[in-house]
Order: structure tokens, then C-alpha cells, then sequence
């Protein structure tokens, strides 16, 4: 039978970056198939290539044995491929139908097409399990519900291969268990899936066969049955990796963050953050742990002045602050405090900014860099160029517009930014949200350094695992309440318990 897809010397340079070095690779129909590999890898870059968003320089396409001309995505769906992209394509105030007709509407009376769309959507979620409100708005849907109408978008174009780009990304575990079992779904029908993730651990939970890429190229492909965690990792990265977080036990000295009755509301008016008191000392790192949507975010910005809190109060080195009032982030900087923000694209950078700008930015008023009102440019790079290299960002070229880096080296970025200038105090949101197994290790030992040198870290991951690796003390949110503190030690299922807001107590009532 002939592959699903096969490419064949597919080779791709943007400029002096060679992306992709004569890639072979054959995925069989019906299976899903894994590509893992280090973020800058070329994994996107060929994802993009089958997807029509760029061309190759050299070689061949085959789509069930037959050569075809990928140009664009219209000859990419034409050919039967879709794709479900990390960050999603959604317009949030359109209905779920009003996105999957969008560009294919097949009648210029708009109200024709949606009835013959809205047929089609009944017919796909009831053959693939895929139940979603066809006029509910985009917007107000959880993130594992728009991840399904992407789905649904490809199926109903006539997708038969389905690249999906790292999309547990912005899932929560459950979230991510669902999405599983529709692929599960799709490939025992005849569906061809091709997942890109760098989460290992998924790669040996869902797929058949996996890939891995290592500076443009493959290296090995192999059953995923035959092939351990370890192994991957070290396929991955070209050296043995450290699965596990190496630190000595904390020694916590004066407090250098106090929140006490700590309540924020957010855009909507909805109260998520309900009275929330803690400490974070110098040389520990506090974790919160709770699934997304119960107040974490909304703590990190109220503490970060990026939101006004509604009560409460904050002391910062012992020096109150006012979280009521408006603050600015700029003198929070000033006095001690940094903060990797959760979501790279829309708080910590500005993507058609160059590296440069982007290394420097929030310090841009800093007599380093700015002189009489002007910035030193000369100043900046250099900068920057430190930055990328002490974090091993790839490709190192500060002048290289952000939005060209890949994901995990764009949270590189953030954190060399943030984490080098020896912050007093680190608010540290998903910090390997989107990054390579090699970069988790990298990323892990900067902050557990940071906390050995004194600092104190406050840490907000949907990653359990990073939490329970890296937290000397756990804080457990649920519905905008810290309803628990362990440690480390936890037992998972004990924290999954109070992450669903099942206390002590109420067990013991039951």
C-alpha cells in the first residue's frame, strides 16, 4: 500500500538557515505518526512545506504514491491535507459555523451555505465524537472546544491527513485526554494523523510511529513501541538528557513577596482571584498548581501591575504596595521584580520587533541603552547577542525578526531577558509552555540556580510534573481560592484531588 504521504530530499534554506536538509520520510495511511525534535529543529519549517505555506527548494511530495505540487493551502486541502496550528486561525467573534464555512462558503447566499454547512458539522461530530454547539461564539469557548472546531474545519474541507502542531500546548491534562481519544477515533477510521509535539510522554501515549528531527534533519524514525522516553530525549538533543530536576534541599530566608487577602477581578467583572494570602522567600520557589481558568493568571498580572487588584495587600522587599491603585510595571522592574508573562505572543513580546528590541524591551529606559532620549542600538545588540547565546536561542542573530523563531526559542527569549538582569523576585508564568526537552532541562536549571543565589521564584505551571520537580513549596488554586500547601513529595493523585477542589474535609465528610 502506498504511504499517505511521502516526501522525498525535501530541502529548504531561508537564507544562511538551512532549515531542512534532504528530509525522507514515509507515514502510512491510517496511523498516527510523531515528529519530536529540539524547538528550531525544522519540524514546523516541514510541516509548513506539506501544508503550502512555504515551497521547498529541492525535491518531491507524494500524496498516495502520487507526486503532487503543494503551491499553497488551497492545493494542500485540494490534495486532502489539513493542518491544526499551535496558536489556532478561529475568528473569536464568529460562531463555530460562520469559522468553518469561512473560504468555503460554496454559495454567494450566505444563508444557503450555512444550512448546508451546519448539516455537514451534525454529520462529522456524530461520526467522530466531536460535539460542539454550531452557533455558539468562538470566543467563549474553552480552548479544548476551539481546538475541536480547527478539527472540524480540516474534516470538513475533506482532510484524509491532519497535521496537528503541538496542541496540548494550551490544553489542561483533561483537556488533552479528550483530544487523544478523538484521534484515537479518527485513525481507526481510515484518518492519517501527523502530531508535532515535544512532550515525550504523549509521543508513547498516542502515536504509532515517531520521527525525530535533529538540526534539520530525521535521525531515526522507529515504532513507538521500540523506543523509550530516554532514548528519544537523547535522539532529540544528541546528548544524554536529565528527565529529572538535580537541586539540594531549599534554605528559604527573609520573605521577599507578601500577598495578603489578595482579590482581583477580571475583565468581565467575574471575581478570580478570592482572598489569596502567601509568602515567597529568598532561595525557595513556590509553585501554584491548579488547572487553567481557576485565578492564576489573573494573580500573576495583578501582581506584575499588569491588572488592578479589587482588596488586598502587597509587600515587595518589605516595602508595601498599593495593588488597588494603578502601578506601573516599569518601577515594579526598577524595584527588584520580573516577570515571564504566560502567553509570549500577547505579553511578552512584540513579534515584528527584531531580537534585539525584543531582548531589551521593558528596559529600553535603562542608561544602557538609552542616551539623551535616543536609543544606542549598538548597545542593544550586543545585548541581546549575550542573552541569546548564555540561552543558546537558535538561530543566535539578533537582527532576525521574532515572529521568525521558533516557539520555544521565542520563550528563550523572555526568560534570558527577565532572568538575567538577577531579579529580586521572579513571577515565572509556563515558563516551558511550547519547549524542547533539551530547553525544559536548560530552563529548569536557570531557575533553580536563580533560587541558589537567593532569589525568590513564584512559579504558575499546568504542568504538574514541573511544579512537583521544582517547587520547594506547592500552593494548590481552585476557583480563585488557595485551598491547600503541600510538598514536593505530593502524591499526584493527592494534588489532582485538590486541583478539583475536593479538600481534606469534604473527603472526610463523604
Amino acid at each position: 500500500m502506498a504511504a499517505a504521504i511521502e516526501l522525498i530530499g525535501i530541502d529548504k534554506s531561508f537564507g544562511a538557515v538551512h532549515a531542512n536538509r534532504d528530509i525522507n520520510l514515509a507515514v502510512e495511511k491510517g496511523t498516527i505518526h510523531g515528529i519530536v525534535g529540539e524547538n528550531g529543529a525544522g519540524k514546523s519549517t516541514l510541516m509548513s512545506i506539506i501544508y503550502g505555506f512555504y515551497q521547498a527548494d529541492r525535491g518531491e511530495i507524494r500524496v498516495d504514491g502520487k507526486s503532487v505540487a503543494i503551491a499553497d493551502t488551497d492545493a494542500a486541502i485540494a490534495a486532502g491535507i489539513g493542518m491544526v496550528h499551535q496558536h489556532f486561525m478561529l475568528v473569536e467573534n464568529f460562531t463555530v459555523v460562520e469559522n468553518v464555512m469561512l473560504g468555503a462558503e460554496q454559495s454567494p447566499l450566505l444563508r444557503t451555505g450555512i444550512g448546508k454547512v451546519r448539516a455537514e458539522l451534525k454529520r462529522l461530530e456524530r461520526e467522530h465524537g466531536l460535539d460542539v454547539d454550531p452557533d455558539a461564539v468562538v470566543g467563549e469557548l474553552a480552548v479544548g472546544l476551539q481546538q475541536r472546531v480547527e478539527i472540524l474545519k480540516a474534516l470538513y474541507r475533506g482532510a484524509e491527513i491532519l497535521i496537528l502542531d503541538e496542541p496540548t500546548g494550551v490544553l489542561t491534562p483533561a483537556e488533552a485526554d479528550q483530544l487523544f481519544a478523538v484521534l484515537r477515533e479518527l485513525r481507526d477510521q481510515g484518518k492519517t494523523v501527523i502530531l508535532i509535539t515535544h512532550k515525550l510522554r504523549e509521543i508513547k501515549a498516542i502515536t504509532d510511529t515517531v520521527s525525530v528531527m535533529r538540526r534539520g534533519e530525521i535521525v531515526a524514525t522507529r515504532p513507538t513501541a521500540d523506543v523509550s522516553v530516554g532514548e528519544l530525549a537523547e535522539l532529540m538533543v544528541g546528548r544524554r538528557v536529565l528527565l529529572t530536576v538535580e537541586k539540594r534541599p531549599a534554605a528559604p530566608g527573609a520573605v521577599k513577596l507578601g500577598v495578603r487577602g489578595l482579590s482581583v477581578r477580571d475583565a468581565r467583572g467575574v471575581r478570580m482571584v478570592d482572598d489569596v494570602s502567601f509568602e515567597v522567600r529568598a532561595g525557595e520557589i513556590v509553585g501554584i498548581a491548579g488547572v487553567a481558568g481557576n485565578g492564576q493568571s489573573e494573580l500573576l498580572e495583578a501582581l506584575g501591575g499588569i491588572r488592578r487588584a479589587e482588596a488586598g495587600t502587597i509587600e515587595l522587599d518589605g516595602r508595601a504596595l498599593d495593588p488597588v491603585a494603578s502601578r506601573d510595571p516599569a518601577e515594579l522592574r526598577r524595584r527588584g521584580l520580573a516577570h515571564v508573562p504566560e502567553d509570549r505572543h500577547h505579553m511578552g513580546l512584540v513579534l515584528p520587533f527584531e531580537a534585539c528590541e525584543n531582548a531589551v524591551l521593558g528596559y529600553q529606559r535603562d542608561p544602557r541603552f538609552s542616551k539623551a532620549g535616543f536609543l544606542d542600538l549598538a548597545a542593544m545588540r550586543q545585548e541581546a547577542q549575550e542573552r541569546m547565546e548564555a540561552f543558546d536561542v537558535r538561530p543566535p542573530n539578533n537582527r532576525l525578526k521574532t515572529a521568525n523563531f521558533s516557539g520555544g526559542n521565542q520563550q528563550k527569549l523572555v526568560l534570558a531577558r527577565e532572568m538575567e538582569r538577577g531579579p529580586s523576585v521572579l513571577l515565572v508564568g509556563q515558563p516551558t509552555r511550547g519547549v524542547d526537552v533539551g530547553a525544559i532541562e536548560f530552563i529548569h536549571r536557570r531557575i533553580v540556580a536563580m533560587r541558589d543565589e537567593g532569589r525568590a521564584v513564584l512559579l504558575v505551571s499546568v504542568e504538574l510534573d514541573e511544579i512537583r520537580a521544582l517547587s520547594d513549596r506547592i500552593l494548590v488554586m481552585f476557583a480563585g481560592r488557595i485551598v491547600g500547601e503541600r510538598g514536593p513529595g505530593t502524591d499526584e493523585g493527592e494534588l489532582g484531588l485538590l486541583m478539583a477542589g475536593v479538600s481534606e474535609h469534604r473527603e472526610a465528610a463523604e
